[in-house]
């Protein structure tokens, strides 16, 4: 069969159900072989959205999100969305089609190095040369993509290979010789961690997204009810820990909980479980946990002491060695700083002023007692994404889908299509900004194509949000093009324009009755434009490069 053939089958000896994609000339033999495979391809507006698409697909599933592109053109406007899901550790293949063999380093026309341009944000990629190899990269790509500390990998292959032909045998599994994930963590540096828990008198767990994509949500929360220990959240672990349980500290770090800084700051033992350490997390590094000796749990050896000294390090995946722990939990007495977080929770709760206007922060809560923590929500990036991690009460993992490490505007959209594409039976809200919304609004014209039910929320402040915040914090409120005012399409227009439903809320009494109206529709998007507080502001926040015990408290 033909090499476009072949790599059809592969996707299905695989179990991909759907692909996010945009055909172009050099993809034309895979598109047609897809065209009655049976695999449902969802047609983006742009490669970016395939590529977030994917993204928000594999993080809701935990399946490999699997985009396609064209050369040139096609392959760098994947990029963002690549490099996005390497820097969160997102399981993705990227497909990308390439000029025929003869051509490549001609400058060719739509010839770009796509394997060289994505070599810094990728785990692997392949330029597949021969047809011959297809079925042996397919299944190493899936592998190398779920494996370990998960990531995007790319295949790049010339139109020339896609219409070769050649027999077709899928191997059962793989072997790679350099590739060897260690699961289970060391029973010596198992027992070390126990007895310094067991010594503990001010334990903290730190959880990051390493335990939503090992499954270990489950073992977390009963190690963290056997023991007692509190346990806090990065951006990424959020979902991971119930955030009603009376052991939930919340999220920590530049826009974190005051309780829960203070607690990383007083802690005397530091469990540090599936987080890298990032520096939003941290403040200033040299200040960061001053009294704490530090437990790291990471299946990828590279992320362990990296950027802060660990005393006992783990490698190992998050699940297993929690399982690990769970079998021989120690038993520690910690009443006393139990009840100083609690004294902390009660004196220093997240607040903001419930005046007159529409806030943002009784949006998100709104949003949240009307879904009862069981919506999927993703975000764009800014204030919008620092409030819906700090006001929506989560009971899940994978129900928060943001980006983390790359901080992408535009991602939350796309991200959602391909969540609610995974996850047809919950509802998926963005939870959007009037800046990050149009960098890939778009995808509004997929979300109608295709049905597909999302609702964007959009905190609509008429600023570049997140940057006015900064601007009006340190650079003495000189509001250098982050203003919108005036400049802003009218989204219910917009909505409307590409066959979807719009609303609009101005005042804080509309806001319910209105969420209950556009939560209804389940026949394809809706956006809710709320026109809230423009000079609202996310608090509290550490200021960057500040230590955790610097930080800015007050209200918005």
């Amino acid at each position: 069969m033909t090499g476009a053939k072949v790599i059809v089958e592969c996707l299905k000896k695989e179990r991909v159900e759907v692909i996010f994609g945009y055909p172009g000339g050099v993809v034309l033999p895979l598109c047609d072989a897809l065209y009655d495979s049976g695999i449902r391809f969802i047609l983006t507006r742009h490669e970016q959205g395939a590529a977030h698409a994917a993204d928000g697909y594999a993080r809701a599933s935990g399946k490999v999100g699997v985009c396609l592109a064209t050369s040139g053109p096609g392959a760098t406007n994947l990029v963002t969305g690549i490099a996005t899901a390497y820097m969160d550790s997102i399981p993705m293949v990227a497909i990308t089609g390439q000029v025929a063999t003869q051509l490549i380093g001609n400058d060719a026309f739509q010839e770009v190095d796509t394997t060289g341009i994505t070599r810094p944000i990728t785990k692997h990629n392949y330029l597949l040369k021969n047809v011959d190899q297809i079925a042996k990269i397919f299944k190493e790509a899936f592998y190398i993509a779920r494996t370990g500390k998960p990531g995007p990998v790319l295949i790049d292959i010339p139109v020339d290979v896609q219409k070769a032909e050649t027999d077709f045998y899928y191997p059962e599994k793989i072997e790679i010789r350099s590739y060897k994930p260690v699961y289970n963590g060391h029973p010596l540096q198992i027992e070390k961690a126990l007895t310094l828990i067991k010594n503990s008198k001010k334990p903290v767990i730190l959880a990051g997204g390493g335990v939503i994509s090992s499954n270990g949500a489950d073992e977390l929360r009963i190690f963290a009810e056997k023991t007692q220990i509190p346990v806090a959240l990065t951006l990424m672990g959020l979902g991971s820990f119930p955030t009603e349980h009376p052991l939930h500290l919340g999220m920590v770090g530049m826009h974190g909980t005051i309780y829960g800084n203070n607690a990383i700051m007083e802690t005397d033992l530091l469990i540090a479980i599936g987080c890298r350490f990032d520096d939003r997390v941290t403040g200033k590094i040299s200040e960061f946990a001053p009294h704490a000796k530090i437990i790291h749990i990471d299946i990828d050896p590279a992320s362990i002491g990296k950027n802060v000294p660990v005393d006992v390090p783990i490698v190992g995946d998050v699940k297993s060695v929690l399982k690990q722990f769970i079998d021989s939990p120690p038993k520690i007495n910690i009443k006393d700083w139990l009840g100083k977080i609690q004294e902390w929770k009660e004196k220093f709760p997240l607040k903001y002023k419930k005046d007159s206007g529409l806030k943002p922060q009784m949006v998100i809560e709104t949003i949240s007692e009307l879904t009862q923590g069981e919506a999927i929500i993703t975000t764009e990036v800014g204030q919008n994404q620092m409030w819906a991690a700090q006001y929506y009460k989560f009971k899940y993992p994978r129900t928060f889908i943001s980006s983390g490490g790359l901080g992408t505007m535009g991602f939350g959209f796309p991200a959602a299509i391909g969540a609610q594409v995974a996850r047809s039976d919950k509802i998926v809200i963005d939870i959007a900004g009037d800046g990050s919304i149009q960098m890939n609004i778009q995808e509004l014209s997929t979300a109608v194509a295709e049905k597909i039910p999302v609702k964007v929320v959009i905190l609509n402040n008429c600023h570049l949000g997140m940057v006015r915040q900064w601007q009006e914090l340190f650079y003495k409120k000189r509001y250098a093009f982050t203003c919108l005012k005036g400049k802003q399409p009218d989204f219910v227009k917009i909505a409307e324009a590409y066959g979807a439903i719009g609303y609009r809320i101005t005042r804080k009494e509309e806001l319910r009755k209105t969420l209950v109206k556009a939560f209804s529709h389940a026949d394809g998007p809706v956006f809710i434009d709320c026109l809230v507080e423009p000079e609202e502001n996310v608090f509290p926040m550490v200021p960057a490069g500040a230590s955790l015990k610097e930080m800015i408290g007050g209200l918005a």
